[in-house]
């Protein structure tokens, strides 16, 4: 199988000269078992193993209590332990007591762990609390487009500056179908590779699938899977808007604490992502709704069927989200800025920008306090080009 380089492979194989536990996390099929399989192949060393914790033998392994033990059981299954050992370990978060196993082993053995798994809670909190000083965490997400571009194989250069980037038609019309592929499908390696828009569905449910049956169930203890998938198809439905806890729970049937614990959840395990207002006022940042967008514009497209500015509007986010941080603006009356790129540029999502748009955000980011403003569009504009064009953000 060909092996296509994600942005954040060559920090990992960087990183593989440290005595720190790599530690690589994201959502399930976002590609984490795949670099993980690449790192272990350019180790030169033949001292090196991989343990996959979704098989029940592999998780007994790490439940022996003498832990000593367990370099005898991986020297039965190959390793040196009188030389350094290269030991990956994959979805750690299903063995619960596996952070005490390994900080034994860290500070014993001349061990090089990496490790994934697909909770950002598990891996920062409960993972961390035995770990502290010993690992560094990286995060996997859903392809971006360039990214995707790679896996489609075509080849193209990115912009040295994205905001800086002019309306260029030609680049625009050699590229279109497939940023609008990539709005429709979102960025999961395995569906960017399926070769049909059906097969491409079929996977995006399975994936949404796993998450609640395999996620829901291993890392949370929430009783009711029905109500819990239910306020996911109701979130879907408000992407790109504030998050009104009273309302959903309302709709949902559930209380505002349980929901909270949902949304929690949620992000912690990569499906969603809350984003906070852009202020200089503590008090106002903390009062003032978060908006919501779903971390990958496929899945958000298979549980709901979203209007296609909103489906735009979250493809944008997820790009602007892996070059830097996404803030929003909003005024008491309602109108709002989309995105505050990095504290510094006001950003729009318009479909199809037209010069009365850049007139309203001009205002806008005047009110904000910033001198830099750009509309940001899905289509070619008849007379209007002052604008960047989606697919330019990669």
């Amino acid at each position: 199988m060909q092996f296509f380089e994600r942005k954040i492979y060559q920090q990992l194989k960087s990183h593989l000269k440290e005595k720190q536990i790599t530690v690589l996390t994201g959502m399930r099929r976002t590609g984490k078992t795949t670099l993980v399989a690449r790192l272990l192949a350019e180790i030169e060393s033949k001292n090196k193993i991989y343990i996959d914790l979704q098989r029940a033998d592999n998780r007994q392994l790490f439940g022996e209590k003498n832990y000593d033990n367990i370099v005898l059981e991986l020297a039965g299954r190959g390793l040196d332990a009188s030389k350094k050992m290269y030991l990956a370990i994959d979805e750690i978060q299903l063995v619960p007591e596996l952070p005490g196993v390994v900080k034994y082993l860290y500070d014993h053995y001349d061990i090089k762990f990496i490790v994934t798994g697909s909770s950002s809670y598990y891996m920062k909190n409960l993972f961390s609390e035995s770990l502290s000083g010993r690992k560094k965490i990286f995060e996997l997400y859903p392809l971006d487009f360039g990214e995707f571009l790679i896996f489609k194989q075509i080849e193209t250069a990115a912009p040295s500056n994205f905001l800086e980037a002019g309306f260029d038609e030609y680049e625009y019309q050699r590229l279109k179908g497939y940023y609008d592929e990539y709005i429709e499908f979102g960025g999961f390696p395995e569906v960017v590779l399926a070769d049909a828009p059906d097969k491409k569905k079929d996977l995006l449910k399975d994936i949404i699938s796993s998450y609640i049956n395999i996620d829901v169930e291993s890392l949370a203890d929430f009783k009711k899977r029905d109500d819990f998938y239910n306020v996911v198809k109701i979130l879907v439905s408000r992407v790109g808007s504030r998050v009104d806890y009273g309302k959903i729970a309302l709709m949902g049937g559930i209380s505002i604490i349980t929901l909270r614990n949902y949304m929690g959840f949620l992000e912690e395990t990569y499906l969603i992502k809350r984003v906070p207002v852009f202020t200089s006022n503590v008090g106002r940042e903390i009062v003032k709704a978060k908006k919501l967008y779903f971390i990958d514009s496929g899945l958000a497209n298979v549980l709901a069927d979203l209007d296609s500015g909103a489906k735009f509007e979250n493809a944008v986010f997820n790009q602007l989200a892996r070059q830097g941080e996404v803030r929003y603006y909003s005024l008491k009356g309602g109108r709002e800025i989309d995105f505050i790129f990095n504290g510094k540029i006001a950003l729009e999502a318009k479909e199809t920008p037209i010069e009365s748009d850049q007139s309203d955000l001009s205002q806008l980011a005047k009110i904000a306090g910033l001198e830099n403003f750009r509309l940001i569009g899905k289509n070619i504009s008849p007379k209007f080009k002052n604008y960047i064009w989606g697919g330019s953000i990669r």
